[in-house]
């Protein structure tokens, strides 16, 4: 790969067991900025290298992630080994309509400690990130350091030119409380220079009282870009000074399970728009992997699901 599009991710992924409760589990693993990093990996075109940063135990379990990851295409030497930890674990049920409900085991997971170190090797190397992403999740993990740390990076990153990239995924009960979640998610807004906005989340986190109000306040932010999904209804994207585009989503005739909906959709978004593709066509295609990802279960898919997309 001559000259890649380097794009670093920071947060956790954590053992995942699907299914119902004392009953047949499948294992996996996933998380948020983890699914979109694999799936940024392979809709890359051969032009664009994932980094996934986070931190592992020194486990079985551990071990076997890492080997795993490597297999999905990550480049994993950001990734810090904490003795004595473990990783975090989620259990996931999905009714009929493809709806989940998690239950989870992490408050002990090693990725909380990952700036508990002098120097990560994600800062290290911050000259060398072309792109860096993170997510609400990624600050609701970290202690108060830890968030102030990301945050001074990311701001670093932006201000010599690098992409940087913030999903306002909220999970309300990993924040203590809605103030705190609230301030941060603003000083993330303030240093990105792309938004990828779930409606619903940015009404939980702002308190609004309608998903119109969220979506109003959304297109209202100081990010150059800024893009809004609204579940079914078309996804809205607006880039600099130029005009809001309403791009439809696809129907998806059996929806299987919507893990990793909004995960597929970012990776698919970005990897059109850092290769240059316009707002609208970077879009359509971070829609279209999204169905796709929809009606499969798991949030990382098979590559041969969704090889007739790349």
């Amino acid at each position: 790969m001559n000259n890649p599009i380097k794009v670093a991710f920071f947060g956790e992924c954590m053992l995942e067991l699907n299914g119902p409760a004392f009953g047949v589990m499948q294992q996996s693993y996933g998380g948020d900025t983890f699914n979109t990093a694999v799936y940024l990996s392979r809709c890359g075109g051969g032009v664009i290298k994932t980094w996934y940063a986070t931190a592992l135990g020194d486990d079985a379990l551990s071990l076997e992630l890492e080997r795993r990851w490597a297999q999905d295409g990550l480049a994993l030497d950001l990734v810090l080994h904490i003795p004595g930890r473990i990783p975090g674990l989620y259990q996931i049920q999905v009714d009929a309509q493809g709806e989940r409900r998690f239950s989870f085991w992490r408050d002990n997971s090693p990725a909380k400690a990952y700036f508990e170190v002098a120097q990560t090797p994600l800062e290290a190397r911050s000259n060398e990130w072309d792109g860096f992403y993170f997510s609400g999740i990624s600050l609701a993990i970290l202690p108060v350091n830890g968030r102030n740390r990301l945050l001074a990076f990311a701001q670093a990153l932006r201000m010599r030119g690098a992409t940087v990239v913030f999903d306002n995924n909220y999970r309300p009960s990993l924040w203590p409380d809605i103030t705190v979640a609230r301030d941060c998610f603003s000083r993330a807004f303030a240093v990105a220079d792309t938004a990828l906005i779930t409606a619903d989340d940015h009404q939980a986190v702002y308190g609004l009282a309608s998903l119109k109000a969220a979506v109003a306040a959304a297109q209202a932010l100081d990010v150059f870009e800024v893009v809004i999904k609204r579940g079914a209804a078309p996804t809205l994207v607006r880039s600099g000074s130029g005009p809001w585009h309403s791009v439809p989503t696809q129907t998806v005739a059996n929806v299987v399970d919507t893990t990793a909906a909004g995960d597929s959709f970012a990776a698919g978004y970005l990897s059109r728009r850092l290769r240059g593709k316009p707002p609208e066509e970077a879009t359509q295609f971070g829609n279209r992997l999204a169905a796709r990802i929809i009606a499969h279960c798991g949030a990382i898919i098979p590559l041969e699901a969704m090889t007739d997309l790349l």
